[in-house]
Formats: C-alpha cells, structure tokens, sequence
C-alpha cells in the first residue's frame, strides 16, 4: 500500500478507528496459553511412554511403540515453541502500532486544520488571508509528511515481524499421517469434503461434477451455491432443472425465477416463462403480477384475461379499459356490462355506440337514462361512464369507487392512472395487483414495489424476479441484500456469483462459506485468492481476508476497490460498514446504495432520505414509493405532495386520502 498518497484526514482516521492494539495482545495471551498446554502435553506423553516401557512393558513391541511415540512428542515440543515465538511477535506488532499512533496525528488536529483553511477562505474577499492560508497550508503538509512517516514506521515493523513468522504448514509436515491431511484440499476423484475442484464431490469447494452440497458450479448439484447448472434442486442456482431458491433460468418451481419453467414467486419473463403464480411479468400466467399474454388472473395490463386488473385484450371480467370485454370497468371495444363508454354496449354505463339499456348519451340508444342514472358529467352515484365520478360503473376521469377504467381512481377495478386500490394495471398504485408504476403493495410486476411478487424493478420484498431487492428470493441483476439471490452483488443466502459477503457463493469477490473460486477469503474455496479453509488453490494474491486495503479485497477491513464483507468504505462494497461508491447491505451512505440505512442517490429499502428512494423512510425529492414519503413521486403512506396516491397526500395527482388540491379522489377530512 503506497501511503504516501494518502492524505492525512485519512491516514489519521486508519490509525485511531478500529480495535487498535488490543485483539493482538489478547492473541498474544492466547498463544502464550497455547505453548504453555502443547508444552504440558509434550512433557506427560513423553513421561507416560518413558514410564511404560522402562517398567511393566518390555520387548520389541514396546520398543517399537516408543520409536513411534517419539517424533509426536518432538512434535509438540515444536509446536510449542512455535506458538510462544507467536506470541512473541504478536507483542512486537501491538508495540509497532502503538508506536506509530502516537507518532500520527490526532484526527481532530486535522479536522480543526481544514475547518481553518475553510473559514480563511471564505472570508478572503480582498486577499488579506494569503499569508494565514499559506501558514495552514505548511502545517497541513508537515500533518501529511509525519502521517505518512508513521504509516511507513507501523507497516516495515509488522512487515519484518510477518516476514520472521514460521508457516504453521512447514510444522504439519512432520506430523506423522499429515499425508493423509492433505488429500482433503482436493482437486479430482472421488471427494468428500473440503476444496474440490472436480469428480464426485459430496461437500464442500465444489466447482464441478457430481456435487450435493456446498459451493457447486456445475453438474447434478442438489444444494448450495449452483450456478451453470445441471440438476439444482436447492439455493443460489442460476440455470438447468432448479425446484426452489434463486433461480434465474431454466425449468424453476419456486423461488426468485427470472425465465423459463416457473411455477411460483418472483418469475419475470426473461426468455419467456411458464409461469402459474406471483410476479409474472408476461408468457404462460395464470394469476398474480401478470403484464400481458396469456393470463386468467390478477393484476393483466393485456393479452388472454379472464379477470381483475385486465387493461385491454380478450377480458372477461372486472377493470378492462377495452377490448372485448363482458363486465365491469370497460371504456371501449365490445362490452356487455357495467361501465362501457364506448363500444358495443349492451348496459349500464354506456355513452356512445351501439348501445341498448341505461347511461346511453348518442349512437345507436334503446332505453333508461332517467337523468339519475348517470352517463357522464358531474355523477355521484350508480351507473356513471365517465366525469366527475364518486361510486359504482365510473369509466374513467374523476373516481373514487367500483368500476372506475381509468383517472384518479380510489378503490376497485382501476385500469390505470393514479389509483390506490384494487386490481390497478399501472400508474400511481398503491395496492393489489398492481402491473407495473410506482406500486408498494401486491401483484407488482415490475417498477416501483415495495412489496409481493414484484418481477423486477427497484424491489425492497418478497418474489423480486431480479431488480434491486432487498429481501427474498431475488434474481440477480443488481443490488439484492438477502435470501435466493442469485448473483448479482448479493450479500447473504443462496448467492450464486458476482459481489457476494456470504453462504453459498459460486464464485467471484466472496468473503464467506462455499465459495468456488474467485476472491474468497474463508471456508469452502476451490481455488482463487484464498485465506482460509478448503482451497484447492491459485493464490496470485492481490487481496483476500484480514485488514485488506485496495484492489480485489475479500473480508474484513477493507477500504477499496471490489471489496465484499465488513467494515467496507469506497468502491464496489457489498456487506456491513459501506461509505461510498455502489454500496449494498446495512450501513450504506452515498451512492447507489440498496439495503438498511441508506442516505440518498439510487436508494432501495429501509432509511433512505430520497433520491430515487423505495422503502420506509424516504425524504423528500425524488422517487419515494412507500412509507413516510415527503414529496415527489410518492405512493403510499405519509406523501406530502406531487403524484401521490394512498394517505395523507398534499397537493397534485392524488388518490386516497388527505389530498389538498389538484386531481383528487376519496376520503379527504
């Protein structure tokens, strides 16, 4: 690491954030603790062997016995040694840093520094502060140059003591049967645990061939990480058979889907997809999100219907907005029943075409419309088709209840526009089956969401179909936070690739469980960077575990570059402290972030304050979708102005509730 480039706000900060010293003198302890037990078992096992066969057992099996015995005890005799040396050079780096915090600069020093240069500045109109900036300025730079030569001090003294370290490996060498160790890191036959790379497998690295559990990546898999496929059954898959967790293509059953067979939860057509159940997002449907094709129920926007949130097509039932219709929303093609305006008719709210019985106004006519009975213009109540609406057929503009088809909408059948609830088709949303807008609760299938089946979008829970997730069976393609996941820049479950922090993995920037490759840093690996557990190696190094800082990174530390677990702060991040760049699981702050505590840019779930936002407690100007809201695109809850839809609003598109002006619709108080 060239510290040198550093400036001193953060050389400073590396110095005195943390735990400091004392995790390596409770290692020093430790280790001290260590020699002392392997040191008391090497006496007592060379006491009782010299016991036995200087006493009762005598002969060629007794004298066998303690040439065998000797070179464990000789063993551990080492290891003792080895683990007090540990101990020794644990103290050395607690003094090496300790020395070197007190030769940096306390971090307020530096803040009080540029505040100063700060406040010169800004009241340097006439430049009579040159020579105050300039004299700052020379002590920031002496700030800069002991810093660095603190820095410089701390990593030569604990990188002599690291280079005076004796690899524990060197010492399993002599361990009479070590041999038999060693075939457990794997890399061909038949396996059983540990780094696999290859062959029958049963557990662990995994990377190919007959898997069953642990961090696959091909073949006849059954749980874990999966990946490329062939048979899946459990967790992170992303191609072949599937049955349940992250999916992303093939013959899927449940879980996060994203193409292919479906049967339930986040699916999302991709390259097409059966589909039976949950976010759809177009191809075979049969109920919940659909957005076109072949449907029968739930949230439509086109193609088959038979019934709910329809929005043109071949409906049957409920919100149509045209095509050919039998009952409730219409607003055009060839109607039966319930709110028409256009088309066909044959009754109720009519107004215009073929007509035959009630609303009418033009075209065709038969019989009613007794003035009361609506068909257009100011209504209040029964039949409507069209106008200023408050209950029962509506078809489009003002609203409030049953079979709106269009407008400001505020409880039933919908079809589009600024809605609150029932089965919707797009716009402003607020809740059931939504297909696609601003959502926050149901069907979803795509855009906004905050919760049910979604099928991609911005997400925050249950079905995702990929998009930015948070929780539940996810699909990839960008932030998820937890469960299916399936890739993408993860952070805990199933996995299957990408930016990974933990449990299955299958590849890629790791930092815990199975992972198969790529930046790991501890339990199962099979080959790449490494730090800890199965391995099965390539260690080209330029990062894995412990206090990283730049390039590659896996676990702990960080500071930089692509990252994965822990205390995080620039760069592709993924899971715990985050700071900056594309951030994704728990402390977030700014940039793309995804999950917790957010604050601001692309946001996702929890803390937000704005920007594109999605869920809980949002802030004002941008996206916003669910929760406390504050202004802009709003849709459910607290809002306080724009587009809204359901609660407390405060002014423009509105839909239920509190309004204050502009289009509005039911509630109000």
């Amino acid at each position: 690491m060239n510290f040198s480039v550093f400036p001193p706000e953060i050389n400073s900060l590396l110095m005195f954030s943390g735990a400091g010293s004392a995790p390596m003198l409770q290692a020093a302890i430790a280790w001290d603790g260590l020699a002392e037990e392997l040191s008391a078992a090497a006496s007592s096992f060379g006491s009782v062997t010299a016991g036995l066969v200087g006493q009762a057992w005598q002969g060629p099996a007794a004298a066998a016995m303690s040439a065998a015995a000797a070179p464990y005890a000789s063993w551990l005799n080492a290891a003792a040694t080895q683990a007090a040396g540990a101990a020794g050079h644990a103290r050395t780096v607690a003094g090496v840093f300790e020395a070197a915090r007190s030769a940096t600069v306390q971090p307020i020093a530096v803040a009080a520094n540029r505040s100063q240069i700060v406040r010169l500045v800004l009241s340097n109109l006439f430049g009579q502060n040159a020579p105050a900036i300039a004299a700052a300025e020379a002590v920031y730079e002496e700030m800069w140059a002991q810093d660095v030569g603190a820095m410089f001090g701390y990593y030569s003294g604990a990188s002599a003591v690291a280079e005076a370290l004796a690899p524990w490996q060197q010492l399993l060498q002599h361990l009479p049967g070590a041999s038999l160790l060693a075939t457990l890191s794997n890399v061909g036959a038949a396996n059983l645990g540990s780094g696999n790379i290859g062959s029958v497998n049963f557990g662990s690295g995994n990377t190919g061939n007959v898997n069953l559990g642990s961090g696959n990546k091909g073949n006849l898999n059954i749980g874990s990480g999966n990946l490329n496929g062939i048979l899946n059954f459990g967790d992170g898959n992303t191609g072949s058979f599937n049955l349940g967790s992250g999916n992303t293509g093939i013959r899927n059953l449940g879980g996060g889907n994203r193409g292919n067979g479906n049967i339930g939860f986040g699916n999302s057509q991709g390259t097409a997809g059966g589909n039976i159940g949950s976010g759809n997002s177009g191809s075979g449907n049969i109920g919940n999100g659909n957005t076109g094709n072949l449907n029968v129920g739930s949230g439509n926007a086109g193609t088959g219907n038979y019934g709910f949130g329809n929005r043109g097509s071949a409906n049957l039932g409920n919100g149509n907005l045209g095509s050919s219709n039998v009952g409730i929303g219409n607003k055009g093609s060839f109607n039966i029943g319930f709110g028409n305006l256009g088309s066909n008719n044959l009754g109720f709210g009519n107004t215009g075409n073929n007509n035959f019985g009630i609303g009418l106004t033009g075209d065709n006519q038969f019989g009613i419309n007794l003035n009361g009975l609506n068909g257009g213009v100011g209504n209040v109540g029964l039949f409507n088709s069209g106008n200023n609406n408050v209950g029962f057929f509506n078809s489009g503009d003002g609203n409030w209840g049953i079979g709106n088809s269009g407008n400001v909408n505020t409880g039933f059948s919908n079809t589009g526009n600024t809605n609150t609830g029932f089965w919707n088709s797009g716009n402003i949303n607020t809740g059931f089956s939504n297909t696609t807008s601003t959502n926050v609760g149901f069907g979803n299938s795509g855009n906004g969401n905050l919760g049910f089946w979604n099928a991609g979008s911005n997400n925050m829970g249950f079905g995702n179909g990929g998009g930015q997730a948070v929780g539940a069976f996810n699909s990839g393609t960008s932030g998820t936070v937890g469960f299916g996941n399936s890739g993408a820049s993860s952070v805990g479950y199933g996995n299957s690739g990408v930016g990974n922090t933990g449990f299955w993995n299958s590849g890629n920037t790791n930092t815990g469980f199975w992972n198969s490759g790529n930046i790991n840093t501890g339990v199962a690996n099979a080959g790449s960077v490494n730090t800890g557990s199965g391995s099965a190696t390539n260690t080209g190094l330029s990062s894995s575990g412990y206090g990283n800082t730049g390039t590659g990174t896996s676990g702990f530390n960080n500071h930089g570059n692509n990252t994965s677990g822990f205390e995080n702060s620039g760069n592709n991040s993924e899971g715990y402290g985050n700071i900056g760049n594309n951030l994704t699981g728990v402390q977030n702050t700014k940039s793309n972030n995804t999950g917790f505590f957010n604050s601001g840019i692309n946001s996702i779930g929890i803390s937000n304050t704005a920007n594109f936002s999605v869920g809980y407690a949002n802030g004002g100007v941008t996206g916003n979708v669910g929760f406390m809201n504050a202004g802009t695109d709003n849709s459910g809850f607290s809002h306080t102005g724009v587009r809204n839809s359901g609660f407390s609003s405060s002014g423009t598109d509105n839909s239920g509730s509190n309004h204050a002006g502009v289009k509005q619709s039911g509630f109000d108080q």
